[in-house]
């Protein structure tokens, strides 16, 4: 073999590849993350159920909150949101894939067409949206990450009673999680969060439009009960309306007219399958009319005759005297 054949063919120039992927920056206030995590819960009697992780995070400083409910509707989406802008304040924009409760469809453009309960929340709260890249992760990466972490960090091994503690243990977990350092952004969330991105993302306040979407709308039973997270409470019968608003705070639930002006009832929350009735559900006597003229007519009644019962048969000390 000739040695001419080992030597290896000349290196041909080719064209360039681009640039290699970076990670996007975002200015401080202008962008928060937001996914939904989902994890089994085993109970005492030995059956399973789910229950949603609401999960958000600031692209900037990786300030982060997180709150736990019974299902992932797009009412506990509006909670979960509305609780996170009080926590952390207002961004210019979020930042989600693409869930049913946000976006129906895109148009022949490619410009989302959003749900249309979504698109008014979000004019009233005043931030917008943008979505991710269908089956492109590394978009939202950080909420990613989040929501892996509080599975494996926060979710890990953990016993709870009911998911009102769950969400207090989780609130002091997003406490000590923003207080100390994190490596991914080089610094403490909070120190950050406080002092560049809450000038740019004003925390948000409770005024009565809010309370529309922290207390979503029931439908009263003919028996009197509102079903709400996988249970029933109870209504007082002189509510007539067929409607009215519910709200979960802590260990109370609170039931109001449908105008969010009285409070109709109020119900310790057991977690408890069984109904939870109130006060005044059900009328204690039934109505009666009374006379409205003076009673003229008059009957007599007479005592009922004596009954012969079958055992008087038996009696065979009668007559005996």
């Amino acid at each position: 073999m000739n040695s001419n054949h080992l030597v290896p063919a000349k290196r041909q120039i080719v064209a360039p590849q681009g640039n290699r992927g970076r990670r996007y920056r975002t200015d401080p206030g202008e962008s928060y993350q937001m996914d939904w995590g989902f994890v089994t819960v085993e109970t005492a009697f030995g059956k399973n159920y789910r229950i949603a992780c609401f999960a958000m995070i600031c692209h900037c400083c990786g300030q982060r909150y997180i709150e736990f409910f019974p299902n992932a509707k797009q009412e506990n989406l509006f909670i979960g949101m509305i609780h996170a802008f009080i926590y952390m304040g207002i961004p210019r924009y979020g930042l989600t894939d693409n869930m049913k409760s946000v976006v129906i469809r895109r148009d022949d453009n490619g410009i989302p067409v959003w749900q249309k309960d979504y698109e008014l929340f979000m004019n009233n709260l005043g931030f917008g949206t943008k979505l991710c890249k269908p089956r492109h992760p590394f978009t939202k990466g950080a909420v990613e990450r989040l929501v892996r972490f509080v599975k494996e960090n926060f979710l890990q091994g953990r016993i709870f009673n009911e998911i009102t503690d769950l969400n207090y243990e989780a609130l002091n977990w997003c406490n000590r999680q923003n207080s100390v350092y994190h490596r991914a952004v080089d610094c403490v969330p909070n120190d950050r969060h406080t002092s560049c991105c809450l000038k740019q993302a004003p925390l948000l306040q409770e005024t009565k439009e809010l309370s529309y979407y922290l207390c979503p709308e029931r439908r009263i039973s003919f028996d009197g009960f509102v079903s709400f997270e996988g249970r029933r409470f109870g209504v007082p019968y002189w509510y007539t309306e067929q409607t009215c608003r519910i709200k979960r705070d802590g260990y109370v639930l609170y039931i109001y007219d449908s105008n969010m002006t009285k409070t109709l009832a109020t119900h310790d929350v057991t977690w408890s399958r069984r109904d939870s009735t109130c006060r005044d559900q059900y009328v204690a006597a039934q109505p009666e009319e009374v006379p409205s003229v003076p009673v003229k007519v008059k009957i007599s009644q007479i005592s009922p005759p004596e009954y012969d019962q079958g055992y008087s048969r038996f009696n065979f000390e009668e007559g005996l005297e």
